[in-house]
Protein backbone atom coordinates (compact mmCIF):
# COMPACT_ATOMS: atom_id res chain seq x y z
CA UNK A 1 0.00 0.00 0.00
CA UNK A 2 1.13 3.69 -0.84
CA UNK A 3 0.51 6.64 0.97
CA UNK A 4 -1.17 9.92 -0.08
CA UNK A 5 1.94 11.41 -1.19
CA UNK A 6 2.56 8.63 -3.64
CA UNK A 7 -1.16 8.83 -4.91
CA UNK A 8 -0.75 12.71 -5.91
CA UNK A 9 3.19 12.80 -6.92
CA UNK A 10 1.79 9.73 -9.05
CA UNK A 11 -1.26 11.56 -10.94
CA UNK A 12 -0.09 15.28 -10.65
CA UNK A 13 3.73 15.04 -11.76
CA UNK A 14 4.22 11.90 -13.35
CA UNK A 15 0.66 11.65 -15.79
CA UNK A 16 0.09 15.03 -15.73
CA UNK A 17 -2.44 16.69 -17.19
CA UNK A 18 -1.39 15.32 -20.67
CA UNK A 19 -2.35 11.75 -19.70
CA UNK A 20 -5.53 12.32 -17.13
CA UNK A 21 -8.05 11.94 -19.89
CA UNK A 22 -6.36 9.60 -22.46
CA UNK A 23 -7.55 5.79 -22.73
CA UNK A 24 -3.81 4.06 -22.11
CA UNK A 25 -4.00 0.55 -21.95
CA UNK A 26 -0.18 0.77 -20.29
CA UNK A 27 -1.46 3.66 -17.99
CA UNK A 28 -4.16 1.20 -16.70
CA UNK A 29 -2.18 -1.76 -16.32
CA UNK A 30 0.01 0.57 -14.03
CA UNK A 31 -1.83 2.21 -12.12
CA UNK A 32 -3.57 -1.94 -10.92
CA UNK A 33 -0.09 -2.45 -10.60
CA UNK A 34 1.10 0.51 -8.02
CA UNK A 35 -2.64 1.09 -6.37
CA UNK A 36 -4.97 -1.18 -6.17
CA UNK A 37 -4.16 -2.67 -2.69
CA UNK A 38 -4.67 0.44 -1.72
CA UNK A 39 -7.84 1.21 -3.54
CA UNK A 40 -8.79 -1.96 -2.03
CA UNK A 41 -7.56 -0.92 1.52
CA UNK A 42 -9.64 2.35 0.77
CA UNK A 43 -12.46 0.37 -0.37
CA UNK A 44 -12.84 -1.25 3.04
CA UNK A 45 -12.85 1.78 4.97
CA UNK A 46 -9.07 1.82 6.17
CA UNK A 47 -7.55 5.57 5.25
CA UNK A 48 -10.38 7.45 7.07
CA UNK A 49 -7.00 9.81 8.56
CA UNK A 50 -6.22 10.86 4.43
CA UNK A 51 -9.79 12.78 4.90
CA UNK A 52 -8.21 15.05 7.49
CA UNK A 53 -6.57 17.45 5.65
CA UNK A 54 -6.89 19.20 2.31
CA UNK A 55 -4.06 16.97 0.08
CA UNK A 56 -5.08 13.77 1.44
CA UNK A 57 -8.38 14.04 0.85
CA UNK A 58 -7.62 15.13 -2.53
CA UNK A 59 -5.41 12.12 -2.65
CA UNK A 60 -8.43 10.49 -1.70
CA UNK A 61 -10.82 11.43 -4.21
CA UNK A 62 -8.19 10.32 -6.84
CA UNK A 63 -7.97 6.94 -5.18
CA UNK A 64 -11.77 6.36 -5.49
CA UNK A 65 -12.79 8.27 -8.24
CA UNK A 66 -10.10 8.56 -11.33
CA UNK A 67 -8.10 5.34 -10.38
CA UNK A 68 -10.49 3.01 -10.82
CA UNK A 69 -11.71 4.37 -13.77
CA UNK A 70 -8.37 3.08 -15.18
CA UNK A 71 -7.65 -0.02 -13.29
CA UNK A 72 -11.45 -1.72 -14.14
CA UNK A 73 -12.47 0.55 -17.82
CA UNK A 74 -15.50 -0.57 -18.86
CA UNK A 75 -17.10 -2.93 -16.10
CA UNK A 76 -18.98 -1.96 -13.61
CA UNK A 77 -16.17 -2.01 -10.76
CA UNK A 78 -15.42 0.71 -12.66
CA UNK A 79 -17.78 2.76 -10.80
CA UNK A 80 -17.99 0.96 -7.21
CA UNK A 81 -16.27 3.53 -5.29
CA UNK A 82 -17.98 6.42 -6.33
CA UNK A 83 -20.14 7.36 -3.63
CA UNK A 84 -16.82 7.15 -1.35
CA UNK A 85 -15.47 9.92 -3.61
CA UNK A 86 -17.99 11.74 -3.87
CA UNK A 87 -19.09 11.53 -0.10
CA UNK A 88 -15.49 12.72 0.39
CA UNK A 89 -15.57 15.39 -2.51
CA UNK A 90 -18.63 16.99 -1.22
CA UNK A 91 -16.81 16.91 2.63
CA UNK A 92 -13.58 18.55 1.39
CA UNK A 93 -15.15 21.50 -0.43
CA UNK A 94 -17.92 22.21 2.15
CA UNK A 95 -15.07 23.06 4.39
CA UNK A 96 -13.10 25.23 1.47
CA UNK A 97 -10.19 22.96 0.99
CA UNK A 98 -10.63 22.32 -2.19
CA UNK A 99 -10.08 26.38 -2.84
CA UNK A 100 -6.30 24.94 -0.77
CA UNK A 101 -5.33 22.59 -3.66
CA UNK A 102 -3.55 24.66 -6.78
CA UNK A 103 -4.93 24.15 -9.96
CA UNK A 104 -5.49 22.24 -12.41
CA UNK A 105 -5.16 19.53 -9.13
CA UNK A 106 -8.51 21.57 -7.97
CA UNK A 107 -10.20 19.78 -10.58
CA UNK A 108 -10.67 16.43 -9.25
CA UNK A 109 -12.36 17.70 -6.25
CA UNK A 110 -15.35 18.49 -8.40
CA UNK A 111 -15.08 15.52 -10.69
CA UNK A 112 -17.02 12.88 -8.31
CA UNK A 113 -20.13 15.69 -8.56
CA UNK A 114 -19.90 15.32 -12.49
CA UNK A 115 -19.51 11.32 -12.56
CA UNK A 116 -22.84 11.50 -10.29
CA UNK A 117 -25.95 10.38 -11.64
CA UNK A 118 -28.07 13.24 -9.67
CA UNK A 119 -29.06 16.38 -10.97
CA UNK A 120 -28.31 18.17 -8.31
CA UNK A 121 -24.43 16.91 -8.13
CA UNK A 122 -24.30 17.81 -11.66
CA UNK A 123 -25.40 21.48 -10.75
CA UNK A 124 -23.19 21.93 -7.96
CA UNK A 125 -19.81 21.23 -10.52
CA UNK A 126 -21.06 23.35 -13.00
CA UNK A 127 -21.19 26.22 -10.40
CA UNK A 128 -17.69 24.96 -8.41
CA UNK A 129 -16.40 25.20 -12.22
CA UNK A 130 -17.48 28.24 -13.02
CA UNK A 131 -16.36 29.56 -9.67
CA UNK A 132 -13.31 28.22 -8.49
CA UNK A 133 -11.45 26.95 -12.37
CA UNK A 134 -9.42 29.23 -14.45
CA UNK A 135 -10.21 27.68 -17.50
CA UNK A 136 -8.46 29.40 -20.16
CA UNK A 137 -9.53 26.53 -22.57
CA UNK A 138 -13.03 25.96 -21.40
CA UNK A 139 -12.30 22.41 -21.30
CA UNK A 140 -13.15 21.27 -18.10
CA UNK A 141 -16.28 23.70 -17.96
CA UNK A 142 -17.63 22.43 -21.22
CA UNK A 143 -17.71 18.79 -20.40
CA UNK A 144 -19.36 19.30 -16.67
CA UNK A 145 -22.29 21.30 -18.79
CA UNK A 146 -22.02 17.77 -20.86
CA UNK A 147 -22.57 15.68 -17.85
CA UNK A 148 -24.94 17.67 -16.91
CA UNK A 149 -26.72 18.04 -20.21
CA UNK A 150 -27.13 14.16 -19.91
CA UNK A 151 -28.24 13.46 -17.08
CA UNK A 152 -30.84 16.29 -17.42
CA UNK A 153 -31.96 14.11 -20.71
CA UNK A 154 -32.00 10.96 -19.15
CA UNK A 155 -31.46 10.93 -15.58
CA UNK A 156 -28.44 8.80 -16.03
CA UNK A 157 -25.22 8.24 -18.35
CA UNK A 158 -26.53 5.46 -21.10
CA UNK A 159 -22.90 5.01 -22.22
CA UNK A 160 -22.86 3.17 -18.46
CA UNK A 161 -25.56 0.89 -19.17
CA UNK A 162 -23.65 -1.78 -20.25
CA UNK A 163 -20.92 -1.81 -17.70
CA UNK A 164 -23.82 -1.79 -15.41
CA UNK A 165 -25.97 -4.47 -16.94
CA UNK A 166 -29.17 -1.92 -16.71
CA UNK A 167 -31.75 -2.38 -19.84
CA UNK A 168 -30.95 0.29 -22.58
CA UNK A 169 -34.24 2.36 -23.60
CA UNK A 170 -34.66 3.00 -27.17
CA UNK A 171 -34.24 6.84 -26.45
CA UNK A 172 -30.86 5.65 -25.43
CA UNK A 173 -30.05 3.50 -27.43
CA UNK A 174 -30.53 6.13 -30.39
CA UNK A 175 -28.24 8.47 -28.29
CA UNK A 176 -25.65 6.16 -27.94
CA UNK A 177 -25.60 4.47 -31.68
CA UNK A 178 -25.84 8.59 -33.15
CA UNK A 179 -22.56 9.16 -31.04
CA UNK A 180 -23.50 9.78 -27.27
CA UNK A 181 -21.35 12.01 -25.31
CA UNK A 182 -19.40 12.96 -28.57
CA UNK A 183 -22.61 14.30 -29.43
CA UNK A 184 -23.79 16.39 -26.45
CA UNK A 185 -20.15 17.86 -26.41
CA UNK A 186 -20.00 18.89 -30.12
CA UNK A 187 -23.55 20.43 -29.62
CA UNK A 188 -22.73 22.41 -26.46
CA UNK A 189 -19.96 23.82 -28.20
CA UNK A 190 -21.69 24.46 -31.21
CA UNK A 191 -24.50 26.75 -29.39
CA UNK A 192 -21.72 28.65 -27.87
Amino acid sequence: MVGPEEVLSFWLDEVGPKGWYLQDDALDAEIRERFLTTWQAASEGRFSLWLTYPSGSLAYVILMDQFPRNMFRDSAKAFSSDRAALSAAKCAVDKGWDLKIDEPARQFFYLPMMHSENLCDQERCVRLMCQNINDSDSSNLLHARAHREVIRQFGRFPYRNEALSRPMTEHEAAYVDMGGYGVTVRELQAAG
